[in-house]
């Protein structure tokens, strides 16, 4: 049952989380930035957010830079918007999962049309 409620907090300070994002003014944090996942502890004291930003490792640690200064920004929006008892402190972290993907998803292109070429 604690699994399934923690789960869901997960989910929903994820998707605020995004959108708070998304309405920030920070220029270091560039439109494409995505909440990959959030982790609350069971206690609510912490929440890791992974956070992937498309863009070379400089526009990376400007956005993780600029998150990082916004959290207290971040964490009274998130106890506004969603009522819990307590609201965790954001620790964010870069994931590369997206990007990873892209490439992989590049290189699978790329040997198909040699396919195609060669057949």
């Amino acid at each position: 049952m604690a699994k399934d409620r923690i789960n869901k907090i997960n989910e929903e300070v994820m998707r605020e989380l995004a959108q708070i994002i998304r309405e920030l003014k920070d220029t270091r944090i560039p439109m494409i930035t995505s909440v990959v996942a959030v982790n609350v502890t069971n206690d609510l004291s912490h929440a890791k957010a992974y956070i992937s930003v498309f863009g070379d490792e400089e526009t990376q640690k400007n956005a993780l830079q600029g998150l990082k200064s916004a959290a207290g920004f971040i964490r009274r929006e998130i106890g506004h918007r969603l009522q819990l008892r307590y609201t965790p402190e954001f620790q964010f972290e870069l994931d590369h999962s997206i990007e990873h993907g892209s490439k992989i998803n590049q290189m699978i292109n790329d040997i198909n049309s040699k396919g195609n070429k060669n057949g």
